[in-house]
């Protein structure tokens, strides 16, 4: 059973018990400690390399907990931990997602949506590993560098995550952050990154909807959109902006639960 070192970043002890208690239920996450404050957090994440953080965020002026911690490591951390976030409302749903974090949470701590998020956080890495075995793709941080690597893998474990788009024996590697959108061309599917490139992949729009990591939501059957690059939804055509509104895509009904999700996070209060 695959190890998940997570830490758990909270200034409140009843907090951080509570997330620590709920964990032990999963006995492929081990702890490797808490933390009170950015600082000592940046400290530890350095010294364990977690593969999964919980940071746990209020609105007190005596919270020394907040979302900068993950600006702070980009300053010496090529590959960050996975971050779920839990806070005392969702005014910073929409920083926390832009920031990558993989899951955002209000208290009171609803148990079943924390489970959710652990099940998401496994997704995300068995895809991570399924790349890795197919592409040579970097490990995400935290995971074990000696079992399935050879050593010249070793030595990318700090390059940012990337995927293989593998077409005519031609391999290029592009980082999932840079995917604005994919569009399903019968059983090949088109990759088109923030830099206004596309890319054509021979797997099917329904192998990345399974695969990839929670930011990504299918809203219509040709179209899986990266949710970090929504800029606007109109209902009323069923269009959905990218990247600053330079381009729409359809939704579907039959999606409809993904664009609610992606409001909902972005924008709870016109739900």
């Amino acid at each position: 059973m695959a190890q998940f070192p997570y830490l758990i970043v909270s200034n409140n002890e009843t907090h951080a018990g509570e997330i620590s208690s709920f964990l032990e239920n999963f006995p492929d996450f081990m702890p490797v400690g808490n933390t009170l404050s950015n600082e000592s957090a940046v400290d530890a994440i350095l010294e364990f390399n977690p593969s999964l953080v919980v940071l746990d965020i209020s609105i007190s002026k005596k919270n020394n907990v907040s979302l900068a911690l993950i600006s702070v490591l980009h300053q010496y951390m090529n590959q960050l931990p996975q971050f779920i976030i839990v806070a005392d409302d969702d005014k910073q749903a929409l920083e926390a997602l832009k920031a990558g974090a993989l899951d955002y949470m209000v208290r009171p701590l609803d148990k079943a949506e924390l489970r959710r998020a652990l099940f998401k956080f496994r997704k995300y890495n068995h895809y991570m590993y399924q790349q890795i075995r197919e592409n040579h793709v970097p490990l995400p941080a935290g995971e074990n560098t000696t079992d399935e690597r050879a050593p010249n893998e070793t030595q990318r474990s700090e390059v940012d995550i990337q995927i293989c788009i593998k077409s005519y024996g031609d391999y290029q590697f592009i980082s999932l952050k840079d995917v604005v959108y994919l569009e399903a061309d019968n059983n090949t599917t088109d990759f088109y990154l923030v830099n206004g490139k596309k890319l054509s992949a021979y797997k099917t729009l329904k192998h990345y909807e399974n695969n990839l990591p929670s930011f990504f939501y299918r809203i219509h059957n040709s179209y899986i959109v990266n949710s970090i690059f929504v800029s606007r939804i109109n209902t009323g055509k069923q269009l959905c902006y990218l990247n600053n509104n330079e381009v729409s895509v359809p939704f579907s009904k039959t999606f409809k639960e993904s664009i609610d999700t992606i409001i909902r996070t972005i924008a709870p209060e016109y739900l």
